[in-house]
């Protein structure tokens, strides 16, 4: 009888491989049986996983449903069989690594780890994040900077791998070369076969004479590092810059992790900034308002003359077309917005006041 993979997991046929791994899990957790949960449901649902955890394995299944798999009652692979109970209750070759954390790790849980028969695979070094002070001239324009900070380097002495120079080094023999071993646990389910980590090597799959004097055995080491970064024009305050490969170090020849930068804006005196506009303020005379005038204002592009008509009223605001900021990730630039204020003098002479009162102001 054709069982419904899909349905056991309770996913849905156009499930993504996290959801489907999602759902797994939460079933696993729910259905296990050292937690009372019933063991012929939770050998369904690792049988069910097998296969739809599996691209090639789905594919199979979608085309020709779990009679591909040996109608449901274990399926097989290559030959090999991966999610019945087995031999007196065992779980066969179950893939203890897509169990994730259930229960923080299924192989805490009966006393060893879990895992597939290859060397241990170093962790990717970590990655980091800096504030980035940039002033508001080289951030509209763009600059190169050179940053020092301290992180995980990969060791220079021994170039990664952890052994002094000149070491021996050899296949564990205790793993050959795997950095895996099996153990054999009894417990409430039965015999069960499973991977752990070589104790000897580490998982590494290898045994060196002699470890690295300089970074102990890691491959990293702490150091103080320079290195140029150029800043694009128009980046922003509260951007981010990443640098591939230029966060700390893995360990053992593991990938670096990224760095990124994380931009700090400093204010300018003169010039405000929204988005790739610029905001500025001028004080123009009575006089100025009233006739009209060419007055000079400060761009970040230099010294342009704005032209103030005949009875502009404090408060108009004036556009600049392509005054302001280099757009970062679109073609043109920004534009400057000037706003006006008429000065009004505080007292004024006799005279003054007449020549007022006779222009009817």
């Amino acid at each position: 009888m054709s069982k419904d993979y899909y349905d056991i997991l309770g996913v849905s046929k156009s499930a993504s491989a996290d959801e489907i791994k999602t759902a797994f899990r939460k079933k696993a957790h729910e259905h296990h049986p050292d937690k009372g949960g019933n063991a012929e449901k939770f050998k369904e649902l690792n049988e069910a996983y097998q296969v739809l955890g599996n691209v090639e394995k789905r594919q199979r299944y979608d085309q020709f449903g779990s009679a591909a798999f040996n109608g449901g009652s274990g399926a097989n692979w290559g030959g090999q069989g991966f999610g019945g109970f087995q031999n007196g209750g065992g779980f066969g070759n179950m893939d203890f690594e897509d169990l994730g954390d259930i229960f923080g790790g299924f192989g805490d849980i009966f006393g060893f780890g879990g895992g597939r028969q290859t060397a241990k695979k170093q962790a990717r070094g970590r990655d980091m994040e800096m504030a980035l002070n940039l002033d508001f001239i080289d951030a509209a324009f763009g600059t190169e900077k050179e940053i020092s900070f301290s992180k995980n380097a990969t060791c220079d002495r021994c170039h990664g791998n952890g052994a002094e120079p000149g070491a021996k080094v050899e296949t564990c023999k205790t793993c050959n070369g795997s950095g895996r071993v099996t153990k054999i646990q009894r417990t409430i389910l039965g015999n069960i076969q499973a991977q752990s980590t070589c104790t000897t090597c580490d998982g590494e799959g290898k045994i060196y004479s002699q470890k690295c004097t300089k970074c102990h055995g890691s491959g990293v080491y702490r150091d103080q590092v320079k290195i140029k970064v150029r800043i694009p024009a128009g980046i922003n305050d509260g951007e981010s810059i990443r640098l591939s490969g230029q966060g700390e170090a893995g360990e053992k020849g593991a990938a670096s992790g990224d760095l990124y930068l994380r931009i700090k804006l400093q204010n300018h005196k003169k010039f405000l900034r929204d988005g790739y506009d610029i905001r500025t303020e001028e004080t123009i005379s009575i006089k100025q308002a009233i006739l009209g005038d060419k007055v000079e204002v400060e761009t970040i592009h230099g010294a342009v003359k704005l032209k103030i008509p005949e009875g502009t009223q404090s408060g108009t605001v004036f556009k600049l077309k392509e005054k302001g900021i280099t757009k970062l990730h679109n073609r043109g630039i920004g534009d400057q917005y000037i706003k006006v204020t008429v000065k009004i003098p505080s007292s004024v002479t006799k005279k003054q006041k007449q020549m007022l009162e006779d222009l009817g102001l």
